[in-house]
């Protein structure tokens, strides 16, 4: 797990679901699909929004994207608030 970004609005962090602990031997399990997903966080309504598969893929060009333009934060809360209005899970632990 990865925290992305953090401001008083929002959190973002980047799960590795099915990354291998270190040290793990996966080569007796086969191959496997690796899977990973973004949590975003609006700290403002206390929900967050999980994205994997295609969103995650969506998402993951977005960072991909600010890390060639470097946006300010303005433009990336604006790009959240976007991903924010799917929350619907209240956050309980964190």
């Amino acid at each position: 797990m990865n925290m992305l970004y953090d401001s008083d609005a929002f959190a973002v962090v980047h799960i590795l679901a099915n990354a291998p602990a270190e040290g793990e031997d996966t080569s007796a399990q086969g191959p496997q699909i690796p899977r990973h997903g973004f949590e975003i966080v609006d700290k403002r309504s206390g929900k967050e929004v999980y994205l994997d598969g295609s969103w995650a893929e969506m998402f993951q060009l977005q960072i991909t994207a600010w890390q060639q333009t470097t946006p300010s934060q303005e433009e990336v809360e604006d790009t959240l608030e976007g991903y924010a209005g799917l929350a619907q899970m209240p956050v309980v632990m964190h």
